[in-house]
């Protein structure tokens, strides 16, 4: 595995599935926390942090997660924590990358709609032009605050419009948070061009999945990985093309799945899903993309031409330019050629 491993670590990708918050560094967490002054629930200490982020279930994760976004209460906060995460992804050889951004959650802790795009568009461009690495935003419905939190999505979605914003999705938990309700609202984001990439099927089973395609017209999916359980459904995914978005460490830390042993990955490429890997929330999973790809190695039993094909799939399945799909794919297949 070691030459697989420097294979990955250089290896050029494109992310698909990563939030915002949640790939913010331990540091970046910790010095947030600390200015608190013990009023947050978040330890102010990087290290404490590892037990902080270990999640009982998902609606823990998703306690922790909104605790974690509660620390950020100016638009410097914003722009730090994403040029931060740019570095990141720079570091790990990440050529491209879809984030996923929650404004709603920002708005509600008092930072102006417009102060929060203005925050993420300085830091994409700066990270564009110092580290090499292109960001673009879904701006994601958090499904547990309801059709208000919809309603002033799309409204911010549509109103400021940054040049980043290529997606609209939903994330946030499945239970109890009905897809068709949302109908309305991924309609008019396609409307306005955006392309809709909904989280379907991660704790809950094909029939959150089958609502996120029918009711929300979605093009990727975000998990999607209780498909397997549904043949007819992975048939339709194959048929129609639609990507799943999948993320291993995660469904593992939150309990969507009992173990990496038992994760759906292999049977849902063997049945010809097409699949990108992606690390979701890494440092709340105690994870990175490059690790993620090893996971994805150990489970599919893949050499570093089968890794290389993974990376171009998540290009193919990207909403990067045509021209930019081109030179990346071509970078990959010279990362391959180089390895030997």
């Amino acid at each position: 595995m070691t030459d697989l491993t420097t294979f990955i670590a250089g290896l050029p990708k494109a992310e698909l599935h990563v939030h915002h918050v949640g790939s913010a560094s331990p540091r970046i967490v910790a010095e947030l926390a600390a200015r608190t002054d013990g009023a947050s629930p978040v330890p102010a200490d990087p290290e404490a942090l590892a037990e902080y982020f270990a999640f009982r279930d998902f609606a823990h994760f998703i306690e922790v997660y909104l605790s974690v976004v509660d620390l950020i209460t100016e638009p410097e906060d914003m722009r730090l924590l994403t040029y931060e995460v740019a570095r990141e992804l720079a570091r790990q050889q990440v050529r491209y990358a879809e984030v996923t951004v929650t404004p709603y959650t920002h708005t509600a802790n008092g930072i102006p709609a417009a102060a929060v795009c203005e925050a993420i568009e300085d830091a994409r461009s700066a990270a564009e032009r110092d580290l090499g690495v292109m960001l673009r935003w879904c701006f994601d419905i958090p499904g547990e605050f309801g059709v208000p939190a919809a309603d002033e999505t799309l409204a911010i979605a549509l109103e400021q419009r940054p040049d980043g914003l290529v997606s609209f999705g939903l994330g946030g938990p499945e239970v109890g948070v009905p897809r068709p309700q949302f109908a309305p609202h991924f309609d008019a984001a396609r409307a306005a061009g955006l392309r809709l990439v909904p989280h379907a099927g991660e704790t809950t089973g094909p029939g959150t999945v089958w609502d996120a395609i029918e009711h929300l017209g979605a093009e990727r999916i975000g998990h999607g990985i209780s498909a397997v359980h549904d043949p007819g459904l992975v048939a339709h995914l194959v048929t129609h093309g639609i990507p799943l978005e999948v993320c291993p460490t995660s469904n593992v830390r939150t309990g969507a799945v009992a173990s990496l042993d038992e994760h759906p990955l292999p049977r849902l490429v063997e049945a010809g899903v097409t699949v990108s890997i992606n690390s979701d929330d890494p440092p709340m999973f105690g994870t990175t993309l490059n690790e993620e790809y090893a996971v994805a190695a150990g489970l599919l039993d893949l050499d570093a031409a089968g890794l290389a094909e993974l990376a171009v799939a998540a290009v193919d399945a990207s909403f990067m330019p045509a021209s930019a799909k081109m030179d990346l794919q071509a970078e990959i297949a010279a990362h391959l050629a180089a390895h030997g």
